[in-house]
């Protein structure tokens, strides 16, 4: 592994949202993870743009980040996709950049903004622990 992927660590990134982006046509890997009752949940938020109809389009937060659905949370993944804990980091890290790049490109502010902040412990909203930082 580099050096610059063990000093990178995933948060979650202010106006980004990506993950949000529901488009059961786009994610057809996360819908055959859930179950029938979760994927029943999920297609309900997909809105007819393909986002999350609990996403502030504005802020690009969450209105329901409170009780949003279990498979939103980051430490879902393990779980669904079989991720072992120690390699949730750097499978999330690979998702968001997956999916950055996929919906605002490799060369966006978003991206740029993703890749600052799991190099500086500063810089995101939410850790892998699931504690919340500063918005």
């Amino acid at each position: 592994m580099s050096m610059k992927a063990e000093n990178e660590t995933w948060q979650c990134t202010k106006n980004c949202g990506a993950c949000c982006f529901l488009d059961p046509l786009q994610r057809e890997d996360a819908l055959k993870a859930l179950s029938e009752e979760d994927a029943l949940t999920y297609l309900k938020m997909v809105g007819l743009d393909g986002w999350c109809i609990h996403l502030d389009k504005a802020t690009k937060k969450c209105k329901i980040y409170s009780s949003r659905p279990e498979f939103c949370k980051i430490h879902s993944l393990i779980k669904l996709f079989h991720i072992k804990r120690q390699n949730l980091n750097r499978y999330a890290i690979n998702c968001c950049r997956e999916h950055i790049s996929s919906i605002y490109g490799n060369e966006s502010t978003v991206m740029r903004d993703f890749n600052h902040n799991i190099r500086n412990e500063n810089g995101g909203d939410e850790k892998l622990c699931g504690k919340k930082t500063a918005r």
